[in-house]
């Protein structure tokens, strides 16, 4: 996996990427691609619902702010989610006034209905929203009970299918969360990782360059002060064995307003070469032994087809995702759905075994086929009242990818057409072979009971 990191940015570099890339929004990295590349120390993963993650991860963080807040999501509702943010909110401005001073709170979502995305303007600037709103229109206190911050909310969406996807929440500038579920109703299956060090400082920039107002691009930030620059002293699990700074790749990925639609009897087109999507798509190309996915949906050809080669090589491949999810938005933005896309892999993993059993010593001299096909794992995530967390949720929305038990990627992207073609997502990849195998041990725990094997060669 060593060469993972020269082979994706040497793509990332090629002239015609470099040229689609320059005309992205934002596109910023691309004066300096080694820049994404960065280290963070990690702090604490959970997994639960998403009201879960917010009550008891996001909003108290949220609530011992000392002086700026920015929270970003995709879709915004009223929900336990949103009372749990309320509730932090009116505890930070109480706290400021308090210590006479102002907290500066930056709100940044993309959809909060149909309607709003149907008259939602085009431009990045994006849709404000003036203090007379907030609590009719978002659901958020009223203005008069947060005199202690200075907040701001603001929107973007580009029609038809450009929605904003990322999800983190940065605290001080010193500390990110990345979770996988918005301020939503949905009770789904969510993971949450929380870090601080140099990959901070990525999603700042990141922010600053397509979500901040011109005035907070030009604010002057100084640093905390040392108490309140050590994650995890405000009493939150943190993870002592991995707070040791370890690498990382920060990965944004544009959004695009065309979708690249093909007739169904033509071949895919490329997706667009954003950090993102290169990364993941070297990472399938360069796995050694395994690839674990967890996805609300997968229904992406790059992927599936990149997947597909993987088990070729021999590599074995586990796939977590849901039968169905958000079928209408599948047919709409990718033609098919998930359980579409899996049977055909199934059909076609058949198929490589089959030929395999078949295999003469011609084909083994002319490289044509391994010895060996990888084993292919599907399963669909099912709900389970009883489980021993305590939880309900109803349907899987984790985002989350480990190859070789070295590499795990997390973020905001599905392995869906929308995430790879016309979404803005952002990603993270950890590149640590203890924190791979905590996250995975956690994970298996996390879904015993929940899933249905459907295929496992």
């Amino acid at each position: 996996m060593e060469q993972v990191d020269e082979d994706w940015l040497g793509v990332l570099q090629f002239p015609s990427n470099q040229q689609k890339s320059q005309q992205a929004r934002p596109s910023y990295w691309m004066s300096s691609p080694r820049s994404l590349a960065t280290t963070s120390r990690v702090h604490n993963f959970t997994f639960g619902t998403g009201s879960e993650i917010w009550i008891n991860e996001l909003a108290p963080s949220i609530a011992c702010a000392s002086k700026e807040v920015v929270i970003v999501t995709c879709f915004w509702a009223r929900s336990d989610s949103l009372i749990a943010l309320n509730g932090a909110l009116l505890q930070l401005s109480a706290r400021a006034l308090r210590e006479n001073t102002t907290i500066k709170v930056r709100i940044c979502f993309s959809s909060c209905s149909f309607l709003q995305k149907v008259l939602h303007t085009r431009s990045l600037k994006g849709q404000h929203y003036p203090s007379t709103v907030w609590q009719s229109q978002l659901g958020l206190p009223a203005p008069t009970d947060l005199g202690g911050l200075d907040l701001e909310v603001k929107s973007v969406f580009v029609l038809p299918f450009s929605v904003m996807h990322p999800k983190f929440v940065l605290i001080d500038r010193q500390r990110v969360f990345l979770p996988s579920c918005n301020v939503s109703w949905e009770e789904w299956f969510e993971g949450c990782i929380e870090c601080s060090g140099d990959v901070v400082d990525r999603f700042v920039e990141f922010w600053k360059q397509f979500w901040a107002n011109d005035h907070d691009r030009q604010d002057e930030y100084s640093d905390m002060s040392e108490n309140s620059q050590n994650a995890g002293d405000d009493g939150e699990p943190s993870m002592e064995g991995l707070a040791p700074a370890i690498p990382c790749n920060f990965l944004p990925s544009p959004h695009s307003v065309n979708p690249h639609f093909t007739l169904p009897w033509l071949p895919c087109n490329q997706p667009p070469p954003t950090p993102l999507n290169i990364y993941l798509l070297t990472l399938f190309a360069r796995a050694e032994h395994c690839i674990r996915i967890q996805t609300p949906n997968l229904t992406s050809p790059p992927v599936i087809s990149a997947l597909q080669d993987a088990l070729c090589r021999g590599i074995n491949v586990s796939i977590l995702t849901s039968e169905r999810l958000m079928t209408l938005e599948q047919l709409v933005t990718a033609g098919t759905t998930t359980s579409r896309c899996m049977k055909k892999m199934m059909n076609a993993h058949r198929n490589l075994l089959s030929r395999q059993g078949n295999i003469n010593r011609r084909e083994l001299e002319d490289g044509l086929l391994n010895r060996s096909i990888g084993k292919l794992q599907i399963s669909y995530f099912t709900h389970h009242a009883g489980n021993q967390d305590g939880s309900n949720a109803v349907q899987s929305h984790l985002k989350l990818t480990m190859i070789d038990e070295k590499i795990v990627v997390f973020g905001s992207g599905n392995l869906d057409r929308a995430s790879w073609f016309t979404s803005q997502e952002l990603g993270v990849a950890f590149k640590s072979s203890d924190l791979v195998n905590n996250v995975a041990a956690s994970l298996d725990t996390a879904m015993a009971n929940r899933q249905k094997v459907v295929y496992n060669s």
